[in-house]
């Protein structure tokens, strides 16, 4: 019997009250009735070798299909989907002072790994009003895309990366949070387009059922 997907939430940092995500809003909410997923709330500290293994285990104990992590970007005025992930440039010391050596993060991982959802396609269908989403193929270099890269390369690319905003007066937790609802549906609804056809060919090619499937689940 197939294992009901999960799906979790990573922050990439420990905010200050001011850099507060909408966790709680996004748990009350949910992804919606008709989402057969369970909804998680994880954190992860602003610390690269932390990370680094927290990340390893998370996949390999969970084995999850998919991954979403949430940061929060004070400069930004829109919520941005980041794309792709790089392997080298992380120069900025972590909250202990540290910073990978020779700036990388994994020494023999591909220069740029790319999610295997179109944020730009999920960008031009997640209509929240009063919010702008907008697809980025630049993610920074710091423990928020430090944490992406490694997503993307344990889970071959089923990870995806969304950058917030701060809270603010014309953008509160409770608007942030159903923008997250919809964003994570939009890209659900991606993962499920690119996954029929591979089952499909899974069936066809080797005759599995459905105990052949993956198991693990969805991460916010």
């Amino acid at each position: 019997q197939r294992r009901r997907p999960q799906v979790d939430s990573w922050v990439r940092k420990i905010p200050r009250r001011r850099d507060r995500l909408p966790t709680p809003e996004l748990s009350k909410l949910g992804l919606g009735s008709d989402m057969q997923v369970e909804l998680r709330i994880l954190q992860l500290p602003v610390d690269y070798r932390e990370v680094k293994q927290r990340v390893a285990r998370i996949w390999e104990d969970l084995r999850p299909h998919f991954v979403v992590h949430v940061g929060v970007d004070p400069a930004a005025k829109a919520i941005f989907l980041e794309q792709c992930s790089k392997n080298r440039g992380y120069r900025d010391a972590d909250i202990r002072g540290f910073r990978p050596e020779c700036g990388v993060c994994l020494p023999d991982g591909p220069e740029v790994i790319a999610s295997e959802v179109s944020m730009k396609a999920v960008s031009r269908r997640a209509a929240v009003q009063g919010v702008e989403v907008a697809f980025s193929r630049d993610a920074g270099r710091y423990v928020c895309d430090y944490a992406y890269y490694l997503s993307l390369h344990h889970g071959n690319g089923c990870a995806a990366l969304i950058h917030v905003p701060r809270l603010s007066p014309w953008l509160p937790a409770s608007l942030l949070g159903k923008a997250l609802q919809v964003i994570i549906q939009e890209m659900l609804e991606e993962i499920e387009k690119a996954r029929v056809p591979n089952l499909v060919h899974r069936k066809l090619s080797l005759c599995s059922s459905s105990q052949g499937e993956p198991t693990g689940g969805l991460l916010l």
